[in-house]
């Protein structure tokens, strides 16, 4: 089963959002595709596998709110013509300042273009960008869009060690935390990056951001704490 740009992509795979109760409820993703050509495809019940020949953002179709994690299971495929070991990167807390109230009404328009997505606030993680030389920690100004990246998206930490850096045929394990007054993003059990949050920051839509590879993603679950 495949999927391409823009539309929503019904999977009934293990995401979930947990309550107290333990009840799981499946949402659809949106997908950015700027190639047109991505291909989304669900194996093993809650595994997808995802190639992305050019920019592709796949949103998941919900705004997260209050305190939660996000955590997933990832693995960057290697050695064939549409793998390449870079860019593992996520987006959440996203807004879109000038519509409030329809973070999509612009979503044909961004169609995966990296640059596009400057009009947004939100964190954002390039884990092994840059051909798998950086791992990067921004904060993005949507209100400040065509200005240089320092005021738009500053960088507020960088490693360029291989410890940090992905690691081929490996399942990198993800956790992203938002709490009440900080989120957190974390790989295998340790924490990279911490930033301080001020009330309903933390509030907005996660999304998945690949270029110009081919991953498997599993295990995907979002726990909202109450």
């Amino acid at each position: 089963m495949h999927w391409s740009r823009r539309c929503s992509l019904l999977i009934c795979l293990a995401l979930a959002l947990c309550t107290t109760a333990a009840a799981q409820i499946s949402y659809p993703w949106i997908s950015e595709d700027s190639s047109g050509r991505a291909t989304v495809a669900q194996e093993d019940g809650d595994t997808l596998d995802i190639a992305s020949p050019d920019g592709l953002t796949l949103w998941l179709d919900s705004c997260l709110r209050g305190t939660y994690t996000v955590s997933f299971r990832a693995q960057v495929l290697t050695g064939c013509d549409s793998c390449r070991l870079s860019d593992l990167n996520c987006f959440w807390a996203a807004r879109d300042p000038e519509h409030p109230d329809d973070f999509f009404a612009r979503s044909a328009w961004r169609q995966g273009w990296f640059d596009r997505y400057n009009t947004l606030c939100l964190f954002y993680v390039g884990f092994g960008g840059n051909e798998n030389t950086t791992t990067r920690f921004r904060r993005y100004h949507g209100d400040r869009y065509g200005k240089d990246d320092p005021r738009v998206k500053p960088l507020l930490q960088e490693y360029t060690d291989p410890d940090h850096l992905l690691r081929p045929s490996h399942w990198h394990e993800v956790c992203i935390h938002v709490g009440h007054d900080s989120t957190t993003y974390s790989v295998d059990g340790r924490q990279l990056f911490a930033h301080e949050l001020k009330p309903g920051e933390g509030d907005g839509y996660f999304a998945l951001r690949l270029w110009r590879n081919h991953i498997r993603v599993a295990g995907f679950r979002v726990t909202k704490d109450y």
